[in-house]
């Protein structure tokens, strides 16, 4: 019984041997393929994260421009696109709106939803755009951080301007998703609507824009495959 114990102890190590040998030539230890099988695993499980059915664009516009850019970040990376409406929209005359704005930063101010979104818990991946108001985030955008729970999401902004900057637009969305993890976020020159400059992603503007949403979405990490599955590299 002793013999045959022993025998099968010497068949073990010499496979166990044989094994290690292999892997050693190979380049290839132990605890590198555990190391490799741990990487597939996570990136499997980032691949599932990012399939289209859970990306999901919101975005405000008035001029076109945030949505010509939202359409361009669909295009890239699937998923669906919805747009914010208000329950009472804003004055057409721009100074209208400047000072209606300007009104609802200083009260803290939250323009009710028209756009309802019933199934958010299913996406995982959101980007958010908006335009430059009085140089803050605009209060229809406050109005759907704040009435959404995005605990646990991705979130992505994105944004257009005059030329004036994000003020403090990117900081605010930080404030109002402390549980979300927040990606670099991406802006852009829009069109100049105090001046009369309304919609100007087209010809070359448009192309310019193109190229640096997709440069963009691939520094911070989506890149498409055949599947329509998305990946962080």
């Amino acid at each position: 019984m002793k013999n045959q114990f022993k025998q099968q102890s010497e068949k073990l190590n010499r496979r166990d041997f044989i094994i290690k040998f292999s892997l050693a030539g190979a380049g290839v230890t132990l605890g590198s393929v555990a190391f490799l099988a741990s990487c597939n695993l996570n990136k499997t499980e980032a691949t599932k994260t990012l399939v289209k059915e859970n990306i999901l664009t919101v975005y405000i516009t008035r001029t076109g421009n945030t949505e010509a850019i939202a359409k361009m970040i669909q295009a890239n990376v699937g998923g669906n696109l919805i747009s914010l409406e208000l329950e009472n929209p804003y004055p057409q005359d721009y100074q209208a709106i400047v000072k209606q704005v300007d009104q609802e930063n200083e009260k803290g101010y939250l323009p009710p939803l028209k756009t309802k979104i019933d199934n958010i818990q299913k996406y995982q991946t959101i980007f958010i755009g908006f335009p430059t108001w009085d140089m803050q985030l605009p209060p229809p955008m406050k109005s759907f951080l704040n009435e959404y729970d995005l605990s646990g999401k991705t979130v992505i902004p994105f944004n257009t301007n005059a030329g004036y900057g994000t003020g403090s637009s990117f900081q605010q969305v930080k404030q109002l998703c402390p549980n979300s993890t927040i990606l670099e976020d991406f802006e852009i020159k829009g069109g100049i609507e105090r001046d009369g400059i309304l919609f100007v992603m087209e010809g070359e503007k448009e192309e310019e824009a193109r190229m640096k949403v997709k440069q963009w979405l691939q520094k911070i990490g989506i890149t498409k495959n055949h599947k329509d599955t998305f990946k962080a590299i």
